[in-house]
């Protein structure tokens, strides 16, 4: 079973990166605001008042505190998810994003109630649990705690592609992650070193600490910018309990 591959801290050096980075003014402002950008995924949300929760809330204050911090945007400790299957988003309207049957300049709020009624007589192949692979600049990469928990998460993706009616080209070499921040500088190329041996520690402390995320089921949510996702419907077939109501 493929795992995640190592984060490439050299992709955010600024000798790598001549231009500004493209969400800045779309999907964030340069004061660390985020902007209205809506769509909608399937995402598992990390349960409110877990261990996993606090431990995230101090693990993000602690990236936030390190000097290269304020070159980051950090999300709200409620919306912190695991995505597992893309939807739509409204900076994005092309045709291998969106679903095959639907105008690509279809409303979202649209795209939302037609993605709801199909997911109806959806059941995902099970439960699974995440680990921690890496802590990286903007959170966590996640891999399955065991090579069957990655095949289940795996096959929930691929059983997600009926439903929402489109393949992204990344689907199969998708990377599990848990977002706590988003770049909005590039990081001076004498910063990296130092950066690099923080981030093994931290790596290192909270695998120990978090061996396996406390996540909720699968849940349809939509979201108006990248710092809330609020859920429409849970999705059957984890096992679990819903850790919100549904909004439908």
């Amino acid at each position: 079973m493929p795992r995640p591959e190592m984060f490439e801290l050299e992709a955010f050096a600024a000798s790598n990166n001549p231009q500004p980075n493209r969400f800045v003014g779309v999907r964030l402002s340069r004061d660390g605001v985020f902007l209205p950008e809506a769509g909608n995924t399937v995402v598992c949300h990390v349960v409110p008042g877990s261990k996993t929760q606090a431990a995230l809330a101090e693990l993000r204050e602690r990236l936030r505190g390190l000097p290269w911090g304020h070159r980051f945007a950090f999300t709200d400790l409620e919306s912190l998810h695991m995505t597992l299957f893309q939807g739509v988003i409204e900076t994005q309207r092309e045709p291998q994003y969106w679903p095959h049957d639907l105008a690509v300049d279809t409303p979202i709020g649209t795209v939302t109630d037609y993605f709801a009624d199909r997911l109806e007589d959806f059941s995902g192949p099970g439960p699974f649990a995440m680990r921690i692979a890496e802590v990286t600049p903007l959170g966590l990469m996640l891999t399955g705690a065991t090579d069957a928990d990655e095949a289940t998460a795996r096959a929930w993706r691929d059983g997600l592609v009926g439903p929402f009616g489109h393949r992204t080209p990344g689907h199969d070499a998708y990377t599990f992650h848990v977002t706590l921040a988003y770049v909005i500088d590039w990081l001076p190329d004498a910063m990296l070193p130092d950066y690099r041996q923080t981030l093994a520690e931290l790596t290192e402390e909270f695998q120990r600490r978090i061996p396996v995320l406390e996540l909720g089921p699968p849940a349809f949510c939509t979201f108006s910018d990248m710092n809330s996702f609020p859920p429409v419907m849970t999705l059957p077939g984890s096992g679990l309990a819903p850790v919100y109501a549904a909004r439908r």
